[in-house]
């Protein structure tokens, strides 16, 4: 009863906190207070009520500086203007996590109807990962433990934002050349903390599961169809999915390009039909993945955990390349995948709300710097120049400028840097 203990304590400050402040408000606060509290992962994953972004927050090129109290609060009120009311993190052992979670909590003592969840991410590495020394791949780093310890530690000091724990993010897959790590690993650490869970030591509706490409889920190669896997499959609480069309527009574009039926058709259209079979190419990694776990007997909930589209590359996903980046395709992509999991009670932690320009510190124009509906200028992008539209900024600011349009709202000026896609 450890935990439910200490839900009633947060719970009376809070309403204690509240009383002393305005008297005026606290009997309708202690309500929002307390469905808050209430509201379980079980509650929001799949609920189109409450739509999921991945979120870093970094806003500079040099990683190591770390994004402000202040920052995170303006993202977040962002989000929410957005309907944004849960975003998942990545590690813990950076303050951006913590931060976050204290940013959120303030932002709630203040205004109490705010409303943000989160799916805390603990990183999972091998050992030896990003060292001088050959990574092995059948170990473990010793930070794990420290890193797991640490997210437990977070889970039970913000019950009522904390609603998932996702060990590791893309730990398994095998082109994670520098530190993926074997099934086993992730299955021990979710084990663990479904362990904490039963002796009261973490939340009980506190949901457990790994973030990982769809092929380390099952949905792929059969290199991945270990028993350990679907060991964890068994384990996790649901299974967290990433799926990027926009990556294999280059490594696997079976279904990337305008097919010769389609040469007749105008520009606009050939993409529009050439980004629709993105979308279903998405759906086919998940499905994948759903029909791999049910041939296990086993039937959970699965979310996207990732998928996006970037909006510039100067290489191979570029103008001289699978020509797949543009704020045209990004928009119509993040339109196709809201629209298909919401209809289907699909969470999809969509990669990301903003840009973030240290992801390819050395190439600017890299594409893994512009994967955000808003760019570090302020600037919402095309797939959210509606909401500007709607004022559903006004009052807003990120680094003190309010939320724009890009190419200054103009779609003429926008479509003549569209490509068309190459012929398949």
């Amino acid at each position: 009863m450890k935990n439910n203990l200490r839900r009633i304590v947060y719970l009376f400050v809070l309403m204690l906190a509240f009383s002393c402040k305005n008297n005026t408000k606290t009997e309708s606060e202690i309500i929002v207070l307390k469905e808050q509290s209430n509201m379980s992962a079980k509650d929001i994953l799949g609920n189109p009520n409450y739509v999921a972004m991945s979120y870093g927050g970094y806003r500079q090129v040099d990683h190591d500086i770390e994004p402000t109290l202040d920052e995170l609060k303006e993202d977040m009120k962002l989000l929410s203007a957005m309907g944004i009311k849960i975003v998942r993190t990545y590690k813990v052992h950076l303050p951006q996590a913590s931060n976050l979670l204290k940013a959120i909590r303030e932002i709630k003592n203040e205004d109490p109807s705010f409303e943000m969840y989160v799916m805390l991410g603990a990183w999972i590495d091998c050992k030896n990962a990003w060292t001088d020394q050959e990574p092995d791949h059948n170990e473990e780093s010793e930070r794990n433990a420290i890193e797991i310890a640490t997210t437990v530690k977070l889970a039970n000091e913000y019950p009522d934002i904390v609603k998932v724990i996702a060990v590791g993010n893309e730990a398994m897959v095998k082109w994670a050349a520098s530190y993926f790590v074997q099934p086993d690993v992730i299955l021990k650490w979710v084990n663990h903390l479904q362990n904490l869970k039963k002796s009261d030591e973490l939340p009980k509706d506190l949901w457990i599961t790994s973030s990982d490409n769809f092929a380390s889920w099952g949905g792929g190669g059969t290199e991945y169809h270990v028993e350990d896997l679907n060991k964890l499959i068994a384990a996790v609480d649901f299974l967290s999915v990433h799926t990027y069309p926009m990556h294999d527009t280059h490594y696997n574009p079976i279904f990337w390009g305008v097919s010769e039926d389609e040469n007749a058709l105008t520009d606009l259209e050939k993409i529009d039909a050439t980004m629709l079979r993105a979308k279903d190419y998405a759906r086919s990694q998940y499905h994948n993945v759903k029909e791999y776990m049910q041939g296990l007997g086993i039937d959970k909930p699965i979310h996207i955990g990732e998928t996006g589209w970037a909006s510039t590359s100067n290489e191979l996903y570029g103008p001289k390349g699978s020509r797949a980046t543009d704020e045209y395709k990004e928009a119509v992509y993040y339109k196709h995948m809201r629209d298909w999991t919401n209809t289907e009670g699909i969470s999809c932690f969509y990669f990301e709300g903003f840009d973030e320009q240290w992801k390819d510190a050395a190439n600017p124009q890299g594409s893994e710097n512009h994967f955000g509906l808003i760019n570090s200028k302020s600037q919402a992008k095309f797939a959210i120049w509606n909401l500007v539209d709607d004022g559903i900024f006004d009052g807003l600011t990120r680094d003190g400028r309010p939320i724009t349009k890009t190419y200054n709202g103009d779609k003429v000026a926008l479509m003549k840097e569209v490509q068309v896609p190459p012929s398949r």
